[in-house]
This record gives C-alpha cells, structure tokens and sequence, in this order.
C-alpha cells in the first residue's frame, strides 16, 4: 500500500460573516480560487494529471449546493475533473482529505485534491431553525412542532437514552457545549482563561507573520484584495470576557467570547502518493499516517473525538506524549476543554499559535484549515508529528495523524 503524502495547502484569509471582507464572494468562486491555488503551489503539476476533487461542505445548499466541487471544477476549466461534496459538518474538509489519503493508498488514483469551503453570509438558510417542520417527528416533544430544548438545555445534563428518549441530532451546538460545561464541571471562568489564550496566542501569530505563507489573497467582489484574517481582536482578556451575557441560556456559561464566531472562507490540500511525488519532482511536506472519526450523543459533543484521537495514534502505534503539536477546532471552549479532560491533555498543547475561538471557523473549511495551520506548525516549530482533531454537529468527531517530512 502506498503511502498518501500532501504537497501543498492553503487558505484564505477568514472573514467574518455578513459584514466581513469575504460576504459579498460566492462560495463557489472563493473554492475555485483556492484549489487553483493549492493546485499552482504543487510546482509543475498540471491539472490534468488531478484525479479528482473532493470538497467538505456543512451546508451544502443555495450557492454552496448543486455539488459545488463539480461546480468549482467547471468554473475552473477544468472539465474533465470530476467533483465530490461530503458533509460530516465541521468534519467535512478533514473527511475530504481522508477520502483523498484512502483512494491513494489503495491506488486508485495518484492525485486527488482536497478542499472545504462555508459561507456563512451567503446562506439562504443558516440551520434548521429556519425550516420549520423539517425536524423528524421523533425528536420533538409529543403533540408539539417544537425542539426539545428545555430537556436538552436542562441542568444538570442528563443521558437521554435513561430517560427513555432520543438524544436530540438538531440540538444549537451552543446548548450542547452547555451541557458539555455541566457534565465536565467547566466553569465560566475556565471557558474564559481559554478563549482568551486563544485570542492571544493569535495576535502572537499575527504578529510574527506565522499565518503569512498559509493565506492565499482574495479579490472581492468590489475589486480590492484581501489577505487579513477579519476575526480576532487585539486586547482581548480573560477580564473583558467575563463581562459578556450569556448567549445560549439565562444561566448559562457560553458566550459570544468564549465561541467561535459566523465566518466565510475555504482551505485546500493537494493529496498523492509518495511513489509519485518523489518520481515527479513534488516535494512532500507530511504523510498522514492514520485517520479515524467516532460519534457520541450529539447533547454533548466535547468529548466525541476522544476515541477517534485514541485510534488514530493506536494505528500509529504512538502515545500522546509523542505528539509535536495538537491542531483541534474550537467551536466553543467547553468542548476543547472536555476534550483535553478526557485524553488528560494539556490544554497548552492545543493549537500553540492561536485557533478558531480568534480566527473564526468557516464549517466546511475548518479541517483543510487546520491541516493547513498544523502543517505550518511543524515547519515552523520544527516538530515531526501533528495531530488534527475535530468535533462537529450531530456529536461526531474525526482525528488524522501527519508525520512531517520536509
């Protein structure tokens, strides 16, 4: 079996949604922008020797819907590429870049490219809140077109399955992370210390110019050009944030600052086998060494990912104290916490150069993204292992193992 190897990544810049630089671009136009991108940055290789596109989308509907890879393909001349779109939710790009690993180990195909892009400013409808009806009867309260939200958002959390109940698939992730906080003993002030390492470690970043060769320029629709990321804010402490409301429930400990914010943007990688690469004058920058994914009640998704981390480092047959780097998304701090409670991880270890609670995490986007960073912080830190790992809507979780080699 061969081994699958990325050649190149790339991102945008991230911005924030409905009032940020990236809310007047098409989806489909920010995707194709990008994988050209990933694509030219594989010095010398063609589009023609790419076998496939493989594209991670939360929610593939309106401008981002009609199979936006085949789209994005087309847009591109290149029509001879066909396109995929998977969703897995925030998992979507990293189940991309698996599909991409899994069809060149088994020699199926060469190269394939891998991407993910959301729009969280383009959306029509931005979650099922705004179908009303389009829940499955099984998951609401008898005689009522309602969610069970006072159930789920209850404290203290309890299992669903005891109560003789589904575990509700629709639940705000917002209200999840709550009963996550709850379940974990998380304190509001925990959530805070994070978020605000996080916002800090990202203006460190920012400063240094270590996002600098992760960020592709991006035209706007008005013509100008931006490479800045729009979320983080300077200044940010764990004091300022303890003085924002709650935003998922009266007595909550979820708030505006301690989440990631509503962002647009798109990341991709391009994915062949070492046989080829060497033979082409492609210089590999990791192999993946292992990839899982693993599921739990999606009323507190925190720990989900757990048993995927601890597969993909069995397969691997490495420890976590072997890791170089961690590179997970931080939809909510409640979750990253519950995660590293669980692994009995340091949550110092977590994204060393700032995450997504700062830049923002475009759903579809966020595991080509953070492959991306995590690539950058091999090289830049001068480590040999990384591991990406994601917990997404529905409370499921994916993990995937680079070993640097450039």
């Amino acid at each position: 079996m061969q081994h699958a190897v990325i050649t190149s990544a790339v991102r945008t810049p991230i911005g924030r949604a409905h009032k940020g630089a990236l809310a007047t671009v098409r989806p489909d136009d920010l995707l194709a922008a990008t994988v050209a991108e990933a694509l030219a940055r594989t010095d010398g290789l063609p589009a023609s020797s790419v076998e496939d596109l493989v594209v991670g989308c939360a929610l593939p509907g309106g401008e981002q819907g009609f199979n936006i890879a085949r789209i994005a393909a087309v847009l591109l001349g290149w029509d001879h590429m066909p396109g995929l779109t998977v969703n897995r939710f925030c998992t979507s790009s990293l189940q991309a870049i698996r599909l991409a690993a899994q069809t060149v180990r088994c020699g199926d195909a060469d190269v394939v490219i891998a991407a993910g892009v959301e729009s969280q400013s383009r959306l029509v409808n931005g979650s099922s809140d705004t179908w009303p009806g389009t829940e499955n009867p099984a998951f609401l309260d008898a005689g009522q077109r309602t969610r069970r939200r006072a159930q789920a958002g209850a404290r203290p959390w309890s299992d669903p399955r005891a109560q003789g109940r589904h575990p509700d698939p629709y639940i705000p992730v917002g209200l999840a992370a709550e009963n996550t906080a709850d379940l974990y003993g998380i304190t509001r002030a925990d959530m805070d210390a994070y978020a605000a390492r996080s916002h800090q470690l990202t203006q460190q970043a920012l400063t240094e110019g270590f996002h600098f060769g992760d960020i592709m320029p991006v035209k706007t629709t008005d013509g100008a050009t931006t490479a800045a990321d729009d979320c983080p804010r300077r200044g940010v402490t764990a004091a300022t944030l303890a003085g924002l409301p709650p935003r998922f429930r009266p007595d909550g400990r979820v708030t505006a600052g301690n989440s990631a914010p509503l962002s647009d943007g798109a990341a991709a990688v391009v994915v062949m086998s070492e046989t080829y690469a060497r033979a082409h004058g492609h210089t590999p920058l990791a192999r993946i060494l292992a990839t899982a994914v693993s599921a739990g009640t999606p009323e507190t998704e925190g720990p989900v990912p757990v048993t995927a981390t601890r597969a993909v480092m069995a397969r691997a047959g490495m420890s976590l104290a072997d890791l170089g780097t961690v590179a997970g998304n931080e939809p909510f701090a409640a979750q990253i916490l519950a995660y590293c409670a669980e692994l009995g991880l340091d949550p110092e270890r977590m994204n060393p150069h700032g995450g997504s609670i700062a830049l923002g995490e475009p759903y579809g986007a966020a595991g080509a993204r953070l492959t991306t960073t995590a690539l950058t912080t091999l090289r830049h830190d001068d480590l040999s292992t990384a591991l990406v790992t994601i917990v997404a809507a529905g409370g499921q979780g994916m993990a995937l193992l680079l070993e640097r080699t450039a």
